[in-house]
């Protein structure tokens, strides 16, 4: 089950009109504006709308990403207070939407200590359960790329998460392949992909994995960097999309592109070539990945000290 995450512009149902147009079988959204705190209520109409869009395009389930604002670790009370309401709210929005998982970032710590930060989770993560006690909506705890103090960059800190949540049926996680290499679990070859996965398994349990995020890094291997790239064109390769894709394991499990949305050289939407390697992975076949250049880069203008300008030029490989 491919899906890709789309944008709202427009309305929230326009998200599920593309990728049906681009022939996915799931979409990913941001149900209100994931820069602010402040959101407008859902209209019914807006409701309703997004509602009959995802029956019509008979999507099984439908993926939203909580707002990057959020910090569930905050050791600054008032910003986890606001992060806790928010969150909240933002489970309420989903359930009126009938979406099924809301992916979130765990947060980071900010200097306080893992042990403080996965403390201040599980005790965040509680809050808004019982503020949504008869909600629908599974919360999905992304795995990161550890950058700064970010949590959630090792299986065992989201196992402990889960361990410390009373009523912890409602959680699942959301396994990005980016994130987890750049943290360290080496998924480029076909051998370090089968143990990292059967070292989740072993840890946290396929049982809890909902949403899988399928991002090539451009970043190495523990670099501890979030940077997505298309698919087998980034550090990782195709040995981990190939795993994913031919797990039966995996087959109902909406597997989200979160790769930059941009037109290739040749016209096409990054997301539909995306799609035709995850596809030929799927079908057992090997997708030839061939060379694209870059889009020739528009002239930029700088001055120079004597005030004559002069063009950029592409930096040498």
């Amino acid at each position: 089950m491919f899906g890709s995450h789309l944008s709202v512009a427009g309305g929230l149902y326009k998200a599920v009109v593309e990728a049906q147009v681009e022939g996915l079988q799931t979409v990913q959204i941001f149900t209100r504006n994931q820069q602010q705190w402040a959101s407008p209520p859902l209209l019914p109409e807006v409701i309703r709308q997004f509602r009959d869009e995802v029956i019509k395009a008979k999507f099984s389930c439908v993926v939203a990403h909580d707002s990057y604002l959020t910090n569930l670790a905050a050791s600054n009370e008032d910003l986890r207070q606001k992060s806790i309401q928010s969150f909240a709210l933002e489970l309420k929005r989903c359930h009126a939407l009938g979406i099924q998982y809301l992916v979130t970032h765990t947060g980071a710590h900010g200097g306080a200590g893992e042990a403080e930060g996965i403390s201040r989770i599980v005790a965040s993560l509680q809050q808004v359960l019982e503020r949504d006690p008869h909600g629908s909506t599974m919360i999905c705890l992304e795995t990161t790329a550890g950058q700064g103090t970010s949590l959630g960059w090792r299986f065992e800190q989201l196992r402990d998460i889960f361990t410390g949540v009373r009523n912890a049926s409602r959680l699942g996680v959301c396994l990005d392949t980016c994130h987890i290499f750049a943290a360290g679990y080496d998924v480029s070859t076909p051998d370090g992909a089968a143990q990292s996965f059967e070292e989740f398994d072993r840890i946290i349990g396929f049982d809890r994995l909902r949403v899988m995020h399928l991002n090539d890094s451009r970043k190495p291997l523990g670099s501890r960097v979030d940077r997505h790239a298309h698919i087998g064109r980034g550090m990782i390769g195709l040995a981990a999309f190939r795993y994913v894709c031919q797990n039966p394991a995996f087959k109902k499990i909406p597997k989200i592109m979160e790769t930059p949305k941009e037109i290739a050289p040749d016209g096409r939407p990054w997301d539909l070539i995306n799609l035709e390697i995850l596809q030929a992975l799927e079908r057992g076949q090997e997708p030839v990945i061939a060379p694209m250049e870059p889009a020739p880069l528009a002239p930029v203008r700088r001055r120079t000290g004597a005030g004559k300008p002069i063009k950029n030029k592409r930096a040498k490989k």
